[in-house]
């Protein structure tokens, strides 16, 4: 066998090269977004997605009371700002979007904000968020999809437009070539 096993706490870093996302949450007046890494469809009738976030996270506070969250794709061009909403509480009442230099724009479904500055944001409604470890798997159903028209055709276009994918600590990658298959 030419494998060498790593620590179990490593095994999300050897299946995570998804695009790192921000979430939003707006509960009353209280808005706050955070960095995830670990998002994925689940569902495509109706749309549905799921993303994983800490139990004790201030935006999976939000999310539960509000019932509602946005998910929001970063270019490579925010990666500054995707490390500040992952390294900043918003829990004290600082406001992180301004804290981290991010726009927050009402979408036309929910409450949470968009953030002006990414390539693209869902609105979601919670449907369901069962917990897993430390973690709750936030299940939700997607209301409508807002894309900037460069970054998007037929499919995302990561060539001209490319997402930032975590690989831990302070690293992450950009998408290479698109080949076919």
């Amino acid at each position: 066998m030419n494998f060498k096993k790593i620590d179990l706490n490593q095994a999300n870093r050897l299946i995570n090269h998804g695009p790192t996302i921000l979430v939003t949450a707006k509960h009353e007046k209280t808005i706050n977004l955070m960095t995830a890494a670990w998002c994925m469809p689940v569902s495509k009738k109706p749309p549905m997605l799921a993303v994983a976030i800490g139990t004790s996270r201030f935006t999976h506070e939000l999310i539960i009371k509000s019932g509602e969250f946005c998910v929001c794709v970063p270019g490579h061009d925010l990666a500054e700002q995707v490390m500040c909403a992952g390294t900043t509480s918003g829990r004290s009442g600082d406001n992180k979007f301004e804290k981290c230099g991010l726009t927050a724009i009402t979408g036309e479904h929910v409450q949470a904000p968009l953030v002006s500055e990414c390539l693209g944001a869902l609105e979601c409604k919670l449907d369901s968020h069962p917990t897993a470890g430390d973690h709750s798997i936030i299940v939700g159903e997607v209301l409508a999809v807002w894309v900037k028209p460069d970054a998007f055709g037929a499919r995302f276009q990561v060539e001209s437009a490319p997402t930032l994918h975590h690989l831990g600590g302070r690293e992450f990658c950009l998408p290479g070539k698109v080949i076919k298959a």
